[in-house]
């Protein structure tokens, strides 16, 4: 492990290096495009993008939490966005490893939160590990959501999630999919479920969230995708043809 090194994207590599999400999915290169669009000017806000030299998903991304696109309010702490480690790159201490930098650039800051859930769910952050590095649950959310810290004033203010997401739900009764372009997946998926919707003539509307005072007051705290019918909250997973058409049949049977 010493000796890979652990490259930080900046505007002036970010062209030429790789954000490690899609790697070999070339359906997602517009999504990759605009992540890296998504980046840059994110950039400016303080986040921080840094991941191993090598062609894997292993990498660690994370912003003060004041410009986080994440409902939470957390006044002098880091908020990390996106955490991956995947492959042959696992248990192998690489996390520990991204993670100490995150603690490194986040000396003088009230702590570290990270967005979890309370079991292990696809795209967001294993909870165990957190654990395992001195995080608690400070806050939670329906269905189940919970807002991680691990604080280095004692004296700070437990970091909380925005009345917004309290609830979990939204004034509409058709299937509503909000989402960023955080990630490198959404564009790719949110273009092929329209197209279904369209094509079996299933209501749909997609709100794309397109800045940091949106997503802060957004109805669900994983802003990059979240799936809502009937005003209620279904899932944040990413929704292909087939998970769309399975959601979609789920509803019409009640």
């Amino acid at each position: 492990m010493d000796s890979l090194n652990i490259i930080t994207l900046t505007n002036s590599n970010i062209d030429s290096e790789h954000i490690c999400c899609a790697l070999s999915d070339k359906k997602c290169l517009n999504g990759v495009k605009a992540k890296k669009e998504w980046l840059k000017d994110r950039f400016k806000d303080g986040l921080i993008f840094k991941k191993f030299d090598v062609r894997q998903k292993v990498f660690i991304e994370y912003i003060p939490a004041d410009n986080a696109w994440c409902p939470i309010e957390a006044p002098g702490y880091m908020f990390i966005n996106c955490f991956w480690v995947a492959g042959s790159y696992k248990g192998k201490g690489y996390g520990s490893k991204l993670l100490d930098e995150c603690f490194k650039d986040s000396e003088g800051m009230n702590g570290v939160v990270v967005l979890t859930s309370k079991t292990k769910k696809p795209y967001m952050s294993d909870k165990t590990f957190f654990i395992k590095k001195g995080f608690s649950v400070c806050d939670t959310a329906s269905p189940y959501f919970e807002l991680l810290v691990k604080k280095f004033r004692n004296e700070a203010p437990d970091p909380v999630f925005k009345k917004c997401v309290k609830e979990s739900k939204i004034n509409n009764n058709i299937m509503t999919i909000y989402y960023t372009e955080q990630c490198p997946f959404t564009d790719y998926y949110i273009g092929e479920i329209v197209k279904r919707a369209e094509s079996i003539g299933f209501p749909l509307e997609i709100k794309k969230i397109q800045s940091k005072e949106e997503a802060q007051n957004a109805p669900s705290p994983y802003t990059t995708y979240s799936v809502f019918y009937n005003g209620q909250f279904l899932t944040h997973e990413i929704l292909n043809e087939k998970k769309f058409d399975k959601l979609v049949e789920k509803i019409k049977m009640g």
